[in-house]
């Protein structure tokens, strides 16, 4: 073999062995970005941003209780908008916004930006959780701003589990009751029927 054929095929194997580690390497990280980080639902209107939107149920599947919207807000405008409403199209759920601070409107400031959800930061809190829709189904959620107006995209409905446990809804839920009522604070008719005869009855009220 020729020496220009010979150095021809060392760069020819060069090449390949580089592409299979990149390539390798790419694959690699693609696959650990997925099991970090969840498909959240974002979308950009004007000057307005929505990012890792998300509805966070109650962690258990049968548990009743408030759930929460999740996301963050930026703001590339030069005037600050406030959020006027958050609302659940098709369905008989109500928001209720608060500021990261408990008072005020719920504002994005020009040039920043505020997250919804988690520990010290703003809150839209569902107040009947199941409302918004089952763990699994995407429901639509409407954005109205002061300035932009409504913004309205689709979002996962999760449970407050994993990577959206420390986001989800902080009010412990409510169990349905089980276990049926006892007989002495049910007030259920045919109690006095388990009561001492009339003639004892009337002594002890009487204090005869």
């Amino acid at each position: 073999m020729s020496r220009s054929l010979r150095h021809g095929a060392l760069a020819a194997t060069a090449l390949v062995i580089s592409i299979a580690a990149l390539s390798a390497c790419s694959a690699g990280n693609d696959a650990q970005t997925l099991q970090v980080r969840p498909d959240n639902a974002a979308t950009a209107v004007d000057n307005i941003k929505i990012q890792n939107l998300n509805i966070i149920t109650q962690p258990e599947a049968d548990a009743e209780g408030p759930a929460v919207i999740a996301a963050t807000l930026f703001n590339n405008g030069t005037k600050q908008e406030v959020v006027e409403k958050i609302a659940l199209p098709g369905t008989g759920a109500s928001v209720k916004l608060q500021a990261a601070k408990g008072k005020g409107p719920l504002v994005v400031p020009a040039g920043g930006q505020v997250v919804i959800g988690g520990k010290n930061n703003a809150s839209a809190v569902i107040e009947n959780g199941r409302e918004a829709g089952a763990d699994g189904n995407v429901q639509t959620v409407a954005f109205t701003f002061s300035e932009t107006g409504e913004i309205a995209l689709g979002a996962a409905i999760v449970p407050a589990t994993t990577f959206f446990k420390d986001f989800g809804p902080s009010a412990l839920p409510s169990t349905k009751p089980t276990a049926t009522p006892s007989a002495s604070s049910s007030g259920t008719p045919g109690e006095e029927s388990q009561s001492p005869s009339d003639g004892s009855t009337d002594e002890a009220a009487t204090g005869h």
